[in-house]
């Protein structure tokens, strides 16, 4: 049986970590997996400008007999989106062989790491309610949501042109899921059927009025007597998170570094040894930026 080395141990603990903590992190998202997500594998650094494409506008020409076709000039707009943040979660194993054999023991230091990073990446998201302001905000702060509220976000983001065939979102936080739940139209078998039963015995709101409907813990509130909760509606392409692979520690300078891709996400995870604290480091960090693509494809819903 061969010996687990330091060095074999570091190489593989590392490309374990990084292959578990994608899906870990994913699996923690909400608004990260339904936004608009641009990600390429090129590296970068922070505060370089990424340019995310936006379909250009065409009208549709009356052609006459016998006349030439009116040429429109195809210039896609673009979003400037900048990376300007990277985050980082670490943490110190005493015994990487320990840690690599031992599973569960991985997973109870991993985890914090990549909550941490979802937290972040959900909150700068949902803290772009600021940035919607083509649509005026619906419903009032402290007051609970209604149908007739939900309804005229749908309706919104209907008059502002959202494609039918885009899926659109409701995001709100736990005290407004609630409320939704407690909406006598669509809580009870008599009057929403299948959907109302599911509602009331599994508390999973699902779709109402066209909105895929979420809740995050990451809804930001403000102000006091009242705080105005500002939950978001929006259609998929209003919104973008824009994800780019870091560059390698330079060779030899005594680290092990692997980089996950899925799903257009992508992080990496640094694993070196500090002689300070006798201990190994292991970083997982992420670059990112966030922002609006289509500003009028938003509201804002305040409870």
């Amino acid at each position: 049986m061969a010996n687990i080395t330091s060095t074999t141990a570091s190489t593989a603990i590392v490309k374990l970590i990084a292959a578990e903590a994608l899906p870990m992190l994913i699996g923690n998202l909400v608004m990260g997996n339904i936004v608009n997500r641009n990600y390429e594998a090129t590296l970068a650094k922070e505060g370089d400008t990424v340019n995310v494409p936006i379909p250009p506008v065409l009208s549709a020409n009356t052609k006459a007999i016998n006349t030439a076709v009116t040429r429109q000039v195809v210039a896609p707009g673009n979003a400037q989106i900048v990376l300007n943040t990277h985050v980082e979660a670490s943490f110190a194993i005493e015994d990487v062989a320990k840690a690599l054999s031992t599973p569960d023991l991985l997973n109870l230091y991993m985890r914090p790491a990549i909550l941490a990073i979802a937290e972040r990446i959900e909150g700068d998201l949902m803290g772009l309610y600021s940035s919607l302001t083509v649509n005026t905000a619906l419903g009032l702060a402290g007051t609970a949501i209604t149908e007739a509220v939900i309804d005229s976000a749908e309706t919104t983001l209907f008059n502002q042109k959202v494609p039918v065939a885009d899926r659109k979102f409701l995001v709100v936080n736990g005290t407004t899921y609630g409320q939704i739940r407690q909406i006598t139209r669509f809580s009870e078998y008599r009057t929403a059927q299948e959907a109302g039963l599911q509602a009331l015995l599994n508390g999973n709101v699902g779709k109402l009025k066209d909105f895929w409907v979420l809740r995050s813990q990451y809804v930001k509130s403000t102000g006091s007597s009242p705080v105005t909760v500002h939950n978001l509606a929006f259609g998929e392409n209003a919104l973008a998170l824009v994800i780019r692979q870091l560059g390698g520690a330079m060779p030899g300078t005594g680290v092990v570094q692997e980089r996950a891709e899925m799903g257009n996400f992508g992080l990496r995870v640094t694993l070196g040894y500090d002689k300070d604290q006798l201990a190994t480091t292991c970083t997982v960090d992420c670059l990112y930026g966030v922002g609006v693509l289509r500003a009028a494809h938003g509201v804002e819903v305040n409870t």
